[in-house]
């Protein structure tokens, strides 16, 4: 569904005029200005506040040479995974040290001391690296892309440009999540339509990651990969 069609489901429920376009004549319609700040607005909370969509979830790789030690992050990076780490190709057993304090950065790199494993922190929005990645050496990390939106002009962006653009998510819990928020912002009564949103949104938040297994079984000899069994024996069944 695109976002006219969107827009227009949002338009019947909450009691406005249908629009035959989004975009034609904007500039002149209040209602669509502000049906699209909160299209753009929804899309952006749903796609990066809610959860980390495995849709969003990108992994980037810096490749040292020896000598930088200073690199972007890519043009459509949003955030840092929650749980996310920053790895090391010369070590896998152990992810990069984060240092949040720049005062204990500076003061550790004076003294060059270094962590056996590496480190890391950020600076004017740039990932700093210490020691230096040798030549070929990788820095590997995953990332949540901030385009949630599909582009009928091709490609992807983080706002919609156009009325035959597509929410990455679905559009359903867009227009959903519309309709709530469009109905609280005039003041009107949203409380079922807030449930109906946030059902669909539990919907959707357990499709997109299998259920963890409570109870099972596995080769002892994979334990160390079947870390999601958490009570690995029979279930009681009667009282002793």
């Amino acid at each position: 569904m695109t976002l006219l069609s969107v827009v227009q489901d949002v338009c019947l429920t909450v009691g406005v005029t249908s629009p035959g376009s989004v975009f034609s004549g904007i500039s002149a319609n209040r209602t669509m200005q502000e049906m699209l700040s909160l299209a753009n607005e929804m899309a952006r909370r749903i796609a990066s506040d809610q959860r980390e969509w495995n849709k969003l979830k990108k992994i980037n790789v810096f490749t040292g040479d020896g000598v930088t030690t200073t690199f972007s992050y890519p043009v459509n990076f949003k955030r840092m995974l929650l749980n996310g780490n920053v790895w090391r190709s010369t070590s896998a057993l152990h992810p990069m040290v984060f240092t949040p304090d720049l005062d204990e950065w500076i003061q550790r790199r004076a003294m060059n001391w270094f962590n056996a494993w590496g480190e890391w922190t950020n600076i004017g929005g740039q990932m700093v690296i210490a020691p230096t990645p040798g030549a070929g050496v990788t820095v590997t990390f995953p990332y949540l892309d901030k385009n949630c939106i599909t582009l009928a002009s091709g490609g992807v962006g983080d706002s919609f440009a156009s009325d035959s653009d597509s929410f990455l998510l679905g559009d359903r819990i867009l227009k959903l999540g519309m309709i709530w928020q469009w109905k609280a912002q005039k003041g009107s009564p949203y409380a079922e339509d807030l449930s109906t949103y946030n059902d669909h949104l539990t919907y959707l938040l357990g499709n997109d990651t299998p259920s963890p297994i409570l109870i099972g079984r596995g080769p002892i000899s994979q334990a160390w990969i079947t870390t999601n069994i958490a009570y690995p024996y029979p279930v009681p069944t009667g009282a002793p």
